[in-house]
């Protein structure tokens, strides 16, 4: 029976991958479809140097803003890292989530394993600091996906095609990282407790040989849990500063994003660049290697929409693709030399 069971769940495993890539290319046929890659390709032909180096430097900027999330909360924790190492250990947590299938995940146990062998923090801690450093990016996403949502319905960027459902879905996953995040302020545990309960009530877990286990991850989770629990209430200065850069980082990406549109041709008002940045980080969600496939579809359609030039969404998306893989090969070059 139990070799039956992974022969399907080895079968499932292939049909997703392959219907994925199936939905990607399909989704790259429709956009090549709506516009010309030819047109797209000779409106990124047509930047001058000073505006891509304009674009790498406030891109630069964002990067080292956002490392300074994690390096403080280390620092809190009595780990002072040096920056610029600390951001090579960023980027290649950043080139293994980018390249893994999935909403951008993937890349935090390389972020947990680089901190504990390279710079000796202890597993519990390193686990403890990646973790808020990710519930606090989920936060400010999830925020802005709310902020931008609201903006597109209240400005009606997209016609009838966004609906107030789609608000709705965007606050539940918000209430997730800000539900985990005060129940671990208050010192609930809420991921140690569970496992605990897993480990009692589960017959599976019950085994003896995978109840100790079960105790010990436990065990585990609930140090790292103390150490999250301890930074909220021994920390609150260096949290308000930790909030006040993710919200600068965001207010960078914002205008980043706006350069970028501006470089390429398009003029456009905030409540426009925030729901066309709105669209990219909806399909970034999604299940697909790298968003590939949705990020260029879902601003092709987003001009469309807003009755502007869709050739300019495939620039954008070209650029952005051309951006993060070569961020993503940096972090994984990164991770390569350190790994020893």
């Amino acid at each position: 029976m139990r070799q039956f069971v992974c022969f399907v769940k080895r079968r499932w495993r292939v049909v997703l991958k392959w219907l994925s890539w199936l939905l990607v290319v399909g989704l790259l046929a429709w956009v090549l479809a709506q516009v010309p890659l030819r047109e797209a390709a000779a409106i990124v032909a047509g930047l001058r140097g000073w505006q891509v180096g304009a674009g790498l430097a406030v891109n630069g900027l964002v990067l080292w803003i956002l490392n300074g999330r994690w390096w403080l909360i280390l620092r809190a924790q009595g780990y002072v890292v040096p920056y610029l190492r600390l951001l090579g250990h960023r980027l290649a947590g950043f080139g293994v989530s980018y390249f893994t299938p999935g909403p951008q995940f993937g890349g935090e146990p390389v972020q947990v394993l680089l901190l504990s062998r390279k710079e000796g923090v202890p597993r519990a801690t390193a686990v403890a600091v990646i973790t808020l450093d990710k519930l606090l990016e989920l936060l400010f996403s999830f925020l802005f996906l709310v902020g931008g949502v609201l903006i597109v319905l209240q400005g009606r960027l997209f016609g009838g095609v966004v609906g107030w459902e789609t608000a709705v879905f965007a606050f539940i996953l918000l209430l997730f990282p800000a539900a985990f995040l005060t129940a671990t302020g208050l010192g609930w545990y809420p991921v140690s407790k569970l496992l605990r309960g897993m480990g009692h009530w589960s017959m599976w877990a019950r085994r003896p040989v995978w109840h100790s286990r079960y105790q010990r991850l436990a065990q585990f989770g609930m140090d790292s849990e103390a150490q999250m629990t301890a930074f909220f209430r021994t920390a609150p200065r260096t949290l308000l500063v930790v909030l006040a850069v993710s919200v600068c980082s965001w207010l960078l990406l914002l205008f980043e994003y706006a350069l970028m549109l501006r470089f390429l041709g398009l003029t456009l008002t905030w409540m426009q660049v925030v729901g066309l940045l709105t669209a990219v980080r909806v399909a970034f969600l999604l299940p697909l290697p790298a968003g590939l496939g949705m990020v260029e579809a879902s601003q092709v359609l987003a001009l469309s929409l807003m009755g502007l030039n869709p050739a300019v969404g495939i620039s954008a998306s070209l650029l952005i693709r051309a951006r993060d893989v070569l961020l993503g090969l940096a972090g994984l070059a990164w991770w390569r030399l350190n790994w020893g």
